[in-house]
């Protein structure tokens, strides 16, 4: 790699960078993955679920229903031992959670991301970075221990927690531990669990329980007494043991294959970008299990990352749209830090006036219909919304649910391929697309307005009323062929109103 000209290096090979990966090179920009571990995809992971709107941009890219097909789906997610969190009333075509274990997804996206033409460099770790005004130079030692540079445009860390990439830019990692001494297991149960994924809380123990499908499964468990390092072993008793003290009985387990223990902790990078460089995923963000929102936020932090990364290495936008990248995900990965700490703290709760909190929460959330929603909006990711420029259309930085199109078609499949897409009243609004980043469709019902979707979902702009003119500038601006007089960066105010994060709750202002 001697050149710097449209090149993008991501470091990590985990579903971040795997789907970072695929996207950039299925849009045409050469991209080389680095990871430090052997070419082999681990079944030891931490991840089991796919949340709605991951579920939804795996379907922009036609991946979804693959998935489907050897997943588990759930409806239903209890918590506590009474909260009831009902999927089925999300404004989403995924309805429910997938419950698959983290190296089936990344063994489909590694598949795409290497039939759409990635480089994969493994045994290769990162050792240093230094950037310029061209570029980004790359210091790196291979299997062999011999050290080599490598030169790109763009460099991505999704090289999870202990980010070589965060440390080389200088980046702070502020936070603490919260859970000390996690056990993970992975055995065979002589009893099945009454429900697919079994979590509970009872008094000083916690544990969680998760099929892999081969007949495993994986335990997840904690007891507030056992604080040891990390380095401690684990034997099959003491996660039988806090299996008892949580869910009232071990399942029959046996025949271990895996055990470990691990501590939990809630960081996050005071940036996302500096300079050329970028992080996603855990090297930007880490929180603790409960919810499953760790794998889910940072596969949309790549969705994010990926079309604007592309669309300024091709010329097409202004470099300034990597601005909004920070001004749209740190804000999302700020709250999904606050509502994960939320929930396993209430999980954990010791005294009696945090127990009686609990209940009291719980009865809420069971009860207010309106309230139990917004927490399932915000724990599948369907309801964060992007900040949007003053004056905009109050459509805008929404997520655009899988709309009906004229013709039998959906949104998410127009979507696939990386493109912008055009909803409009009637024909005429745009002009025919000549660049192959644009689908202009039209509603299967009467609506009115006309709104112009980004590849990863979100409403970049919107209008009541078909005014051609107007419609033809707004996708100039985003597309770029910028005509005279109008709007020259439509993205850049973004940055200004990324302090908040904000929820859009109902989808419903779209679903006719």
């Amino acid at each position: 790699m001697n050149g710097t000209t449209g090149h993008v290096v991501i470091v990590g090979s985990g579903p971040t960078g795997l789907l970072l990966a695929g996207d950039l090179a299925a849009a045409g920009v050469p991209v080389t993955v680095l990871e430090k571990r052997p070419h082999k995809i681990s079944n030891l992971s931490r991840a089991f679920v796919l949340h709605a709107r991951t579920l939804e941009q795996f379907d922009a890219r036609g991946l979804a229903d693959g998935l489907e097909a050897i997943g588990r789906p759930l409806d239903h997610l209890l918590a506590f031992g009474r909260l009831d969190l009902d999927l089925g009333v999300l404004p989403s075509r995924f309805r429910h959670l997938l419950v698959l274990p983290q190296y089936e997804i990344e063994k489909v996206l590694a598949e795409r991301a290497v039939e759409a033409g990635a480089e994969f460099r493994y045994d290769t770790e990162v050792t240093g970075l230094a950037q310029d005004a061209d570029g980004v130079t790359v210091a790196v030692r291979g299997p062999d221990g011999r050290t080599e540079t490598l030169r790109a445009a763009y460099v991505v860390g999704a090289d999870g927690m202990r980010s070589a990439v965060r440390q080389a830019v200088g980046l702070p990692f502020p936070g603490k531990s919260v859970l000390r001494s996690v056990v993970l297991a992975d055995v065979r149960l002589a009893e099945e669990p009454p429900t697919l994924l079994t979590v509970h809380a009872v008094g000083d123990a916690f544990a969680f329980l998760a099929p892999f499908g081969d007949g495993y499964y994986r335990v997840i468990g904690w007891h507030r007494g056992r604080d040891l390092p990390d380095h401690e072993p684990v034997d099959l008793a003491e996660v039988k043991e806090i299996t008892r003290l949580a869910l009232g009985r071990d399942f029959g387990m046996h025949d271990a294959r895996w055990m470990s223990r691990f501590h939990s902790d809630e960081r996050q990078a005071p940036a996302y970008r500096v300079s050329r460089v970028f992080l996603a995923g855990d090297a930007a963000h880490v929180h603790t299990p409960a919810g499953g929102q760790g794998m889910n936020t940072g596969l949309q932090d790549a969705a994010n990352l990926s079309w604007k990364l592309a669309a300024v290495v091709a010329g097409h936008a202004d470099p300034a749209l990597l601005d909004t990248y920070q001004a749209e995900r740190h804000p999302v990965g700020r709250a999904v830090l606050r509502s994960s700490g939320g929930i396993i703290r209430l999980a954990m709760a010791k005294r009696p006036w945090t127990r009686a909190a609990r209940s009291a929460l719980t009865l809420f959330l069971n009860t207010v219909g309106p309230a139990r929603r917004a927490l399932a909006a915000q724990v599948t990711g369907i309801g964060y919304r992007y900040p949007a420029p003053r004056g905009a259309h109050r459509l805008t930085g929404t997520r655009v649910p899988d709309v009906a199109l004229a013709g039998g078609g959906r949104l998410y499949e127009a979507l696939r391929g990386g493109r912008f897409v055009l909803i409009t009243p009637e024909p005429g609004a745009a002009d025919p697309d000549r660049t192959g980043r644009l689908t202009v469709a039209h509603w299967a019902s009467d609506r009115r307005t006309t709104v112009l979707v980004r590849p990863d979902g979100y409403a970049a702009w919107a209008a009541d009323g078909a005014d051609p003119e107007r419609t033809r500038a707004a996708v100039a601006a985003y597309l770029g062929g910028q005509p005279a007089g109008g709007p020259r960066q439509p993205f850049s105010s973004a940055e200004k109103n990324g302090r908040k994060v904000s929820m859009d709750l109902t989808g419903r202002s779209l679903r006719r």
